[in-house]
């Protein structure tokens, strides 16, 4: 008898390890690293998975700001983190998908050193315009571009951002040229718009919208490829530039070789507290889609969208030491 059970008891352990193993997250406090400081829409992300997850089960989900270096502080010390499941990490499509083309000194690979678990929202952009700019539509903002091609400006949240990479990406589209104009925030875009000296940019809907709502700017069309639930009115790029996207997202990511069965359990969790409709509502109320995801699918999704911004990137000629 026991020559008999020997075979699938060793043929059942592996599956019993594998149960335990996923049971036993977490066993101890969980750090969710944002890299970037703390009050943006990837703390707010985190703050809300630390609540309802350390709720759950009763021990400390801590949320620790590592910002600097476009992200690339926070996400690199992930990248080197052991893969256990206790070291988690809020990436954008900054973090992800365009830092790797525009940091040359990079000690990481996110797609060799990072596992995606699941993407949490995603953001659309809205392209705007100075009140003072003669154009209401993107098709009339095309022909006036291409009327004082390289006599236009555009301003941008930062170099390599996706503010600023959005509009490279309207340039190439558009075969017309604009002078860059970068700040260090959104609001500081707006606040030059309002000033007079920029024509139009593309920046995050969540801070511009009051702005455009008010009258005190001049919303085109959103980035992503549908339209905004918020602006149901507002086209969408893509409907006069067929296959135009820039959409802005944030997902969670953990160091790979993660073992799968915590990497689905966290997966679920992130899904069950997505489902919540007070958390449906915050994320909403602050223009963000809920979008969460399996790790299969947020990994087939981040992998397209590097090679998609890494093209950008490249086209702008942009890098940064």
């Amino acid at each position: 008898m026991r020559r008999m059970l020997a075979p699938a008891l060793a043929v059942a352990l592996p599956f019993a390890a594998a149960a335990h193993a996923q049971e036993a997250w977490p066993q101890r406090p969980v750090t969710i690293i944002v890299p970037f400081a703390a009050g943006g829409s990837a703390d707010l992300l985190a703050r809300i998975l630390q609540q309802h997850l350390q709720a759950k089960f009763g021990v400390p989900f801590v949320v620790e700001n590592k910002s600097g270096a476009g992200g690339s502080i926070g996400t690199g010390f992930v990248a080197k983190a052991p893969a256990d499941g206790y070291t988690l990490l809020v990436g954008t499509v900054s973090s992800i998908a365009i830092n790797a083309f525009l940091y040359t000194k990079l000690n990481f690979d996110v797609g060799r050193d990072l596992q995606p678990v699941s993407l949490l929202v995603r953001f659309p952009n809205l392209l705007f315009v100075n009140t003072k700019t003669p154009v209401r539509s993107v098709p009339e903002l095309i022909d006036y571009l291409k009327a004082n091609n390289g006599k236009t400006n555009y301003g941008s949240s930062g170099i390599g951002t996706s503010s600023h990479l959005s509009s490279v990406m309207f340039e190439l589209a558009t075969n017309t040229k604009m002078t860059h104009v970068p700040f260090r925030s959104t609001s500081e875009v707006v606040n030059s718009m309002l000033g007079g000296n920029i024509d139009l940019a593309i920046d995050s809907m969540t801070t511009v919208w009051p702005f455009a709502a008010a009258g005190n700017v001049r919303a085109l069309a959103v980035t992503t490829p549908q339209r905004s639930a918020a602006a149901p009115d507002l086209p969408t790029i893509g409907e006069t530039l067929n296959g135009y996207e820039a959409t802005a997202w944030q997902g969670l990511f953990a160091p790979a070789g993660i073992p799968r069965p915590i990497l689905d359990k966290i997966a679920a969790e992130v899904r069950g507290v997505w489902a919540l409709p007070e958390v449906v509502t915050a994320l909403k109320n602050v223009g963000a889609e809920p979008a969460a995801s399996s790790p299969d699918e947020f990994a087939a999704y981040t992998a397209a969208e590097r090679v998609r911004w890494g093209e950008v990137v490249k086209a702008s000629g942009v890098k940064i030491d």
